[in-house]
């Protein structure tokens, strides 16, 4: 009966050490794309530990649950899991695990539909502020409002819109407007926003759980990261800065006191400053490391049985 406690023990190590080792590593700004998978591996492993350490403390505490999580399996494999000598703690266990579990669906739900009414309140302002002509259909992908404010942001849902605004068009030239699409572009096209979302929902549900504040916070940061190497790679970091530094230089982010939380200095530095990419084998490795770390927790769950039937 270890094993659910070895899969907690590995679920608290990995939500500790895994933050810790891509917080001191060197590569994330360099492929923000890599480790934006790198965090979901981490996340992941971390809910299959909980999710199997439930499931199989459920079947040492209920016989109804062994026998359906069991049923055809051989006697040797069951024997293996030494389910019939687990503690008094198996069944709170199990309870406490399933709760989190809802609690975080609850939390994802809750995060969605609040998305899908502030989606339709801006979409209701949208057509508001830029109505449709006459023959019209509501299926544009590009909306440009007249604004004073110069601006750009893309708006998600079943067919994403990308709003820009006058003062933007008529601030920035050429390619460094083309850069500046090519970035919202970049969050549409790779749906950022339900990254967003499962990092928001596991952060507010868990708030005392550092792994899933991190979570949330280096998801803000990697999207933003990755979009701005959406447009680099297209019109040139140099063109993707000035972009950047156009459109926000009246909102004082640059300034010797710039607003709190604003990243844009350090985006627009790491543009004009940041090395070149890893080596294409020096990204599959990581990609591959990263990959292997929810494959850990199934592989725990699995030996015993495995070990049983040899």
């Amino acid at each position: 009966m270890m094993v659910p406690v070895a899969l907690l023990l590995l679920g608290i190590l990995t939500s500790v050490a895994a933050p810790r080792l891509l917080a001191r590593a060197d590569w994330p700004d360099r492929e923000p794309v890599v480790a934006l998978w790198a965090w979901q591996c981490v996340v992941a492993a971390v809910l299959l530990c909980c999710a199997l350490s439930m499931t199989l403390s459920a079947a040492a505490a209920w016989q109804a649950v062994r026998g359906q999580l069991f049923s055809g399996a051989p006697h040797g494999v069951v024997e293996a899991y030494a389910l019939g000598a687990a503690g008094p703690w198996a069944a709170p266990t199990a309870v406490a695990l399933a709760c989190g579990g809802l609690w975080s669906l609850t939390m994802l739900v809750g995060e969605v539909l609040h998305a899908r009414r502030g989606r339709r309140v801006r979409r209701a302002e949208l057509l508001l502020r830029a109505p449709l002509l006459p023959g019209e259909g509501p299926g544009g992908r590009l909306v440009v409002l007249e604004g004073e404010r110069p601006d750009a942001w893309w708006l998600p849902g079943a067919t994403p819109r990308l709003v820009v605004t006058t003062a933007a068009l008529r601030r920035l030239k050429g390619s460094r407007l083309d850069a500046l699409l090519a970035h919202e572009q970049g969050h549409a096209r790779f749906r950022h926003d339900w990254l967003l979302h499962c990092s928001a929902a596991l952060a507010g549900g868990f708030p005392q759980v550092p792994v899933f504040a991190a979570f949330r916070d280096e998801m803000h940061r990697l999207v933003e990261l990755a979009a701005d190497d959406t447009a680099s790679r297209r019109f040139g970091r140099v063109t993707t800065a000035l972009a950047l530094v156009e459109l926000n230089e009246d909102r004082g982010v640059f300034g010797p006191s710039p607003t709190p939380h604003s990243q844009l200095p350090q985006r627009v530095d790491r543009l004009l400053t940041a090395p070149p990419r890893l080596p294409a084998p020096q990204r599959l490795r990581l990609t591959a490391t990263a990959a292997l770390v929810p494959v850990l927790p199934v592989l725990v769950a699995f030996v015993p049985g495995l070990r049983a039937l040899h």
